[in-house]
C-alpha cells in the first residue's frame, strides 16, 4: 500500500481521489466539539437547532470535517512529508449533517524544489470535500514539504523505524 509520495512522484494537475469515505456521526460530532471544547449549541442542542436556525437540525462542526478531510489525504499525500508549511485558504461551503458521508479529493497545483536543501521540495493542494449527493462542503489550500527519494534511501528507504523478526522468530 503506498503511504504519501515523494517529490519526484507527485505530478502537476494529478487528482488523487481519497478512500474510502466517513460517514459522520451525531457520537463523532459531539466527541469532537467535546475534546476541542467547542460547545455552540448548534452543534451539541438538537432542541436549540431545531428551533432557533435556518438548518432545523445540528450541523456538524466545520472544523471536524476539515480534520476528516485532512486526514483521508495522508495517504495519498502527506503520508512521506518532512512537514505541513501552510495551511493558505480554508472554505466551508455547505453544512454536514448527521448521517452524511464525506469523501475527499486532493489536485495537485503546483511543485517546486526546496531553495535551501536539495533533498525536498514544497507541494501545494487543494483538497475538496464533498457528501455522498456532490455537494462541495469544504475546500482547503495547503503546501507540504515532502522528501526527494534521494532523502528516503539516506534515511534507510521506506520504513526506517520499522521492526524486523529476529532470524530465529521466522
Amino acid at each position: 500500500m503506498q503511504f504519501g509520495r515523494t517529490f519526484e512522484e507527485f505530478e502537476v494537475g494529478a487528482v488523487y481521489k481519497h478512500w474510502p469515505g466517513k460517514t459522520v456521526t451525531e457520537y463523532d460530532d459531539h466527541l469532537f466539539c467535546l475534546l476541542t471544547m467547542n460547545h455552540h449549541p448548534l452543534h451539541m442542542d438538537t432542541n436549540y437547532a431545531e428551533s432557533t436556525t435556518d438548518f432545523g437540525k445540528n450541523v456538524v462542526v466545520g472544523n471536524y470535517i476539515y480534520s476528516l478531510l485532512l486526514g483521508m489525504s495522508v495517504p495519498d499525500v502527506s503520508g512521506k512529508a518532512i512537514a505541513n508549511l501552510e495551511i493558505e485558504s480554508l472554505r466551508h461551503v455547505a453544512p454536514t449533517f448527521h448521517g452524511d458521508t464525506i469523501y475527499g479529493e486532493t489536485t495537485v497545483l503546483d511543485k517546486t524544489p526546496s531553495r535551501s536543501k536539495n533533498d525536498r521540495g514544497i507541494v501545494h493542494v487543494e483538497t475538496k470535500g464533498y457528501k455522498q449527493d456532490g455537494t462541495l462542503v469544504c475546500v482547503f489550500r495547503r503546501k507540504v514539504m515532502v522528501p526527494t527519494e534521494t532523502y528516503i534511501k539516506e534515511r534507510g528507504g521506506e520504513q526506517p523505524g520499522r521492526p524486523e523478526l529476529k532470524a530465529q522468530e521466522k
